[in-house]
């Protein structure tokens, strides 16, 4: 079977599927509160303090081991400030508490993806279309071939060597993904318009290269050589670390695709059905969730976007209840597992058609 199918519901129970779930959004999201903007600006903190702290190190240490305690150290708050703080605030998930600073609309990372760009293109086309062919251009990062619906091409013979270009500079992956290339080649954008993308997509490639290549590196002085590498190693950790959380969240073996005629008609319960079966859990530590912006709970990040998601951990097990109760899969498992997983369906899928089908 080509695309995975989740199990078939009457109409009347996906109508009470929906209630419940609904019911379960409604538990949390009536008693937001002080502790969720408690733990939103304790991780701002933390983050900051982590940079601080990083770069202390890079630029006055001394030995390999204090650049070491340096890279980790940056690259932590980097994480951070990707998953947990940047990626969450920008979901709107404390837009209610009218914090300027926590806006989602005017809130910026430190990464090489324009956030008005990723809004567009995560916030509205991923989340409302995931999982379906020609709609989700996440599937595959448009390098990826992810199912054997997608048409084979021989480039796809590389497609384990441009895994690994995409998990090593992950971010422009993610930058460069409101660019739909595709749709300018192929006549469907307006050269301006295309234009435009691309100069907010390179300012912000140039705002992040002027502060970790140029600007920290110069300050060092003659400690420039070792800054600019412990930026570039924070850098590339970060980049492989989302990778990985993403990778395992979307692309494991049992995950639903979906074509566009699949989803016409589609009702609320239906969106949270599709939500729950193009979606992949991570079990880990309270650590591993929070360094994984809490992505770790893919699926419930999926049925809720603008749910405070340190509270994804409190509704996971209702939503698993809710799965047995009707025999839905609720796809779970370790970071090492799942991402044997999307190994598995990366490597099948560089094969073309014939050899595939033989598998």
């Amino acid at each position: 079977m080509r695309f995975a199918t989740p199990k078939t519901l009457s109409r009347a129970d996906v109508a009470e599927f929906e209630r419940e779930v609904n019911t379960i959004r409604d538990s949390v999201m009536n008693h937001l509160g002080q502790a969720d903007v408690d733990h939103i600006r304790s991780m701002i903190r933390i983050s900051r303090a982590s940079e601080i702290g990083g770069r202390a190190l890079l630029h006055f240490g001394v030995g390999p081991l204090s650049w070491l305690g340096g890279v980790l150290a940056l690259a932590h708050a980097k994480i951070l400030d990707n998953m947990e703080i940047g990626h969450n605030v920008m979901h709107g998930q404390y837009d209610w508490t009218g914090d300027p600073a926590l806006n989602s609309q005017k809130f910026e990372w430190d990464i090489a993806c324009d956030g008005e760009q990723w809004r567009h293109s995560h916030n509205v086309t991923h989340h409302t279309y995931t999982n379906i062919l020609g709609k989700d251009r996440d599937l595959g990062y448009s390098l990826l071939r992810m199912t054997p619906d997608q048409k084979w091409k021989p480039r796809h013979w590389l497609q384990p060597f441009a895994n690994l270009m995409l998990a090593m500079g992950f971010q422009y992956g993610v930058g460069s993904h409101d660019l739909e290339i595709g749709r300018y080649t192929h006549g469907a954008m307006p050269k301006a318009e295309f234009k435009d993308r691309l100069n907010r997509f390179l300012t912000k490639v140039g705002k992040v290269w002027f502060k970790d290549y140029l600007l920290f590196p110069a300050l060092a002085l003659w400690s420039a050589p070792r800054v600019l590498a412990g930026n570039f190693c924070a850098n590339l950790l970060r980049n492989l670390w989302t990778y990985l959380i993403i990778f395992c969240g979307h692309f494991t073996e049992g995950v639903a695709m979906y074509r566009q005629e699949d989803t016409l008609n589609e009702t609320r319960g239906d969106w949270y059905i599709r939500q729950l079966s193009g979606s992949s859990n991570l079990t880990g530590p309270r650590w591993f969730h929070i360094l994984s912006g809490h992505l770790s709970h893919q699926i419930e990040h999926h049925l809720f976007p603008d749910m405070p998601a340190h509270r994804y951990v409190e509704v996971a097990p209702k939503i698993q209840a809710l799965c047995e109760k009707y025999g839905l899969a609720y796809n779970s498992g370790s970071l090492g597992k799942q991402y044997l997983g999307v190994m598995k369906r990366i490597l099948l899928n560089t094969l073309p058609p014939g050899l595939q089908a033989q598998r």
